[in-house]
């Protein structure tokens, strides 16, 4: 690596919501760049004004910055030397080069209409085959390379709509040394003319990222590998603007596959499987279709970013949970896989659980305070809201979900008596002797000095045995009693949790409605 500070850029254009494969890219760039002590900005491409969807530029800020991916600079992060950073606010800069690959022959003035290029589609494909405006056919269209000099001078004086396109030579070897792929070779007979300068004026995405990159002197350009087939004309265009020696070293990231690793991942997989595939809700504003988020299905971003660093890069250990403090230090061009990622939604889940895991107790619960309160319509002055009530119940769930979310729902018996009992348990469990066994187990509760887990175990195991019951065959039922399921959090924490006052009339209760 050189001694230039690492510069490095996430350029998203403002047509829709954010993928989770856009984001991936922006962490890529982000992780490189804090390990290298370098910069990273954000660069809005707006230059297709026909696309841009509002509200989508924000919400890829406010993506950003749920994740904790921080640029150093960029729009929405603060102005650094080289704003503005949209693309559209730059459109007088990128002419004057387009203009100069005019004058040094290397690209060329193009008049075809959008109609006559349609049609000429449409004739390529009644015959089997595909057009492309390149090297063999530019000569047989409306352009300056097949028009005279006058012709052409006429026409842009008349005002005719045209564009600028790259000349590309004829048999020459264009090779690009990749970071994930090595040297990579095209021929440039398979490449097309790419357009530099639409009719509006706005530059392409060809264009504009290279003379971007060049000003804003990025070192390294990591995008996703739908833009490796354009990398020779991105070549080309740094050669012929004399900047071949500055041109970033590109990096082209592997696809986000579907689950069954046919194909790339999309929102509609989301849709079918019942996952996001964005990192925040989205409605569409010209349909209002809505499309799920993983910060509003209940996933922690430290658990996203993750996930998301492990979609086609390994550390090349056993470890798979990471800080993004640690993620900057192991993270390398080196062990990106060149395969595309097939994304694991049960993966992302398990991802999230082990952060759950290690989230604070006290934290989470002073978060489920209000969403207790309102769900089972509690009092602010009730022991079920208490700080300490509150974190002993998240520390019997936690082993039980995979989200905070589900912690309440889950766990409705913590805070609620139940009106329904498992009827298979019942009638499997229930016997001749039950109704004594929790008469007696209810006087016992209520004269207990204390109530901790282990005195509820004694307690439980005593009763039994003076009952002649073996415990084991009794512990399932008195789940069904205090809770009304057959499953759940550790039952001695439970009930010593809900106290000896609150399990005696639990027990009352189901001795009322629980039939011989």
């Amino acid at each position: 690596m050189n001694d230039k500070k690492i510069r490095v850029r996430f350029a998203p254009s403002p047509t829709g919501p954010l993928h989770m494969g856009g984001v991936r890219t922006a962490l890529y760039n982000y992780l490189f760049a804090k390990k290298h002590g370098g910069d990273f900005l954000l660069r809005i491409e707006d230059t297709d004004q026909g696309r841009f969807v509002p509200g989508a530029e924000e919400y890829i800020i406010e993506s950003l910055k749920w994740c904790g991916i921080q640029p150093n600079e960029g729009v929405g992060f603060g102005d650094g030397p080289h704003a503005p950073y949209r693309q559209s606010e730059r459109k007088p800069l990128y002419r004057q080069y387009a203009e100069q690959l005019i004058n040094s022959g290397h690209a060329y003035y193009a008049f075809d209409t959008a109609e006559e290029m349609e049609a000429l589609r449409k004739q390529a494909e009644a015959e089997k085959r595909t057009f492309s405006y390149d090297s063999f056919t530019r000569g047989q269209l409306k352009n300056s390379t097949a028009l005279s000099a006058e012709e052409t001078a006429q026409r842009i004086a008349n005002g005719e709509a045209h564009v600028i396109r790259l000349k590309v030579p004829q048999k020459e070897e264009i090779q690009i040394n990749d970071l994930i792929r090595g040297e990579v070779v095209f021929h440039s007979d398979l490449v097309d003319d790419k357009v530099l300068l639409k009719s509006d004026g706005m530059p392409t995405y060809h264009l504009a990222h290279i003379v971007d990159d060049y000003l804003m002197k990025i070192t390294h350009a990591v995008r996703g590998e739908e833009w490796l087939p354009s990398a020779p004309a991105h070549v080309l265009i740094y050669r012929y603007l004399g900047w071949e020696n500055e041109m970033p070293q590109y990096a082209h990231l592997p696809l986000l596959l579907k689950p069954d690793g046919n194909g790339k991942l999309s929102k509609r997989d989301g849709d079918r499987l019942g996952f996001p595939v964005f990192p925040l809700d989205w409605q569409d504003p010209s349909t209002g279709e809505k499309s799920a988020g993983y910060r509003e299905r209940g996933y922690y971003p430290q658990a996203f970013v993750n996930m998301l660093a492990f979609l086609g890069w390994n550390p090349g250990t056993e470890q798979e949970i990471f800080s993004i403090e640690e993620l900057c230090s192991a993270f390398s061009f080196e062990h990106i896989h060149k395969a595309g990622a097939k994304f694991d939604p049960e993966k992302a889940k398990w991802f999230n659980e082990q952060y759950l895991r290690h989230a604070s107790e006290q934290e989470i619960a002073a978060r489920l305070k209000s969403v207790v309160a309102n769900t089972f319509n509690i009092g602010a002055d009730d022991r079920r809201l208490s700080e300490n009530y509150l974190t002993q119940a998240v520390v019997l769930l936690k082993p039980r979900v995979q989200f905070e979310a589900e912690m309440p729902e889950k766990g409705n018996y913590l805070f609620m008596a139940p009106d329904q009992y498992d009827q298979q348990v019942i009638e499997k469990k229930w016997k001749e002797n039950s109704r004594s066994f929790f008469v007696a187990l209810a006087n016992a509760f209520s004269t207990s000095s204390t109530f901790t887990a282990s005195d509820v175990d004694t307690l439980v195991k005593e009763t039994a045995t003076t009952q002649n019951i073996k415990p084991g065959d009794i512990m399932q039922l008195f789940r069904v009693v205090l809770s009304g399921q057959g499953g759940g959090v550790d039952l001695t924490g439970m009930a010593s949790l809900l106290g000896k006052e609150e399990c005696v009339a639990r027990i009352e209760l189901a001795l009322k409605k629980i039939q011989n």
